[in-house]
């Protein structure tokens, strides 16, 4: 199947910015004025698959739409994402930084609040210190 970042000639009309190995562009269904993705030129799933190059690339290219943004749009705060692998949501295997610009009295979701913005809703009681402590144990025997 076609990459629809690499290959749709709508995409390549409404490019912003770009730069040696990435290119940002508004998405066609933005959850706000302004939102939009950065990606770099080949085509990579994850974020881990990308050279050191192309996360430079990335964030120079995110830091010009940011400013962008707050002189455009009026931005006054911002939401980035990116969605790594099928299961987090991933729809677009070619990886792509959202950038969503936030101004006072934007509606829908606007903080962030991973228990209403992931899985786990609701309130919900600060795990146990000895768990965390288990937890980050682990973690860290596997680097």
């Amino acid at each position: 199947m076609k990459c629809v970042y690499c290959e749709t000639p709508e995409i390549v009309a409404r490019t912003i910015v770009t730069n040696k190995v990435a290119f940002a562009f508004p998405t066609n269904i933005p959850i706000v004025p302004g939102h939009t993705l950065v990606c770099p030129k080949r085509c990579v799933r994850r974020y881990e698959d990308l050279s050191t190059e192309e996360k430079e690339a990335i964030e120079e290219l995110r830091v010009k739409i940011c400013g962008a943004l707050k002189t455009v749009l009026g931005a006054e705060g911002f939401n980035f994402a990116w969605n790594d692998g099928e299961s987090a949501g991933q729809s677009v295997s070619h990886f792509h930084l959202h950038i969503l610009p936030r101004r006072e009295g934007d509606t829908g979701i606007y903080e962030y609040e991973p228990r209403k913005f992931l899985y786990r809703t609701g309130s919900r009681e600060p795990s146990p210190e000895a768990e965390l402590q288990r937890v980050s144990e682990r973690i860290a025997a596997a680097l």
